[in-house]
């Protein structure tokens, strides 16, 4: 995983990095990232035939492992680059 303070870093500079949010539409708009979007986990590998193999994808969950760790899993063994976000949302914010 990528701690928050690395990808805050990494935002400054870097273009090509796209966050998603994992979380349900409801947890999403509760409170979330700034420039993450919100694709459900459920509809996540659905969308997957979207993603540019030129993006790296981070994503984010509540937490951090849980449902992020399933969906950055998903996206590598789809041929894509990524990684989920240490200590999730609530992490980003503390």
């Amino acid at each position: 995983c990528i701690a928050p303070e690395v990808l805050k870093e990494k935002l400054k500079s870097e273009k090509k990095i796209i966050i998603i949010d994992v979380r349900s539409v409801d947890e999403y708009t509760e409170k979330h990232i700034p420039a993450a979007v919100n694709i459900p986990l459920p509809l996540l590998e659905k969308e997957i035939m979207h993603f540019s193999k030129e993006n790296f994808y981070i994503t984010a969950c509540g937490k951090g492992g849980g449902r992020s760790a399933e969906a950055a899993e998903l996206i590598v063994m789809s041929g894509y680059v990524s990684t989920w976000l240490c200590n999730g949302t609530f992490g980003w914010f503390e």
